[in-house]
């Protein structure tokens, strides 16, 4: 299961987004159309399938929390999460704190992140990529070794 591509979707105002067909049709039978929706990173939204999810959860149950970093990000992690089934028109519903720290508002880029899916704020997204110090070819070379 991998997602990737991208496509920008308007959010009604329950905060239903559509899910691309071509991401629903990766999901593995035991996500059960199911996501874990939580806050990402540079103020994101990741939804994680439910299988996938299993597998962060037995990662972040073996962390250590004796060690404040480990208890602050379990807090940070763990109080935005919610599960959302996705809706016979293939909408999952985000909520209103997630929206907001997204800065979400009608209009939603969804990106393919390879385990999970991304939702942005679209100018915040070009705004993010317009930051980035390094072009593609560089960043390539850096990240994959070659």
């Amino acid at each position: 299961m991998v997602f990737k591509g991208q496509a920008e979707y308007s959010v009604d105002s329950k905060g239903r987004v559509s899910i691309p067909a071509k991401m629903r049709g990766v999901l593995n039978p035991e996500a059960q159309n199911t996501f874990t929706i939580t806050r990402g990173f540079e103020e994101c939204i990741f939804l994680y399938p439910l299988d996938q999810w299993a597998e962060i959860e037995e990662a972040i149950g073996a962390l250590n929390m004796f060690n404040p970093d480990a208890r602050t990000f379990v807090r940070a992690i763990m109080m935005w999460a919610d599960e959302a089934t996705l809706d016979g028109q293939g909408r999952v519903t985000l909520s209103r704190p997630l929206l907001d720290f997204a800065d979400i508002d009608g209009r939603a880029l969804i990106i393919g992140a390879f385990d999970h899916i991304e939702i942005w704020d679209p100018d915040r997204f070009g705004e993010y990529m317009d930051q980035q110090p390094d072009d593609y070819e560089t960043l390539a070379e850096r990240v994959m070794n070659m």
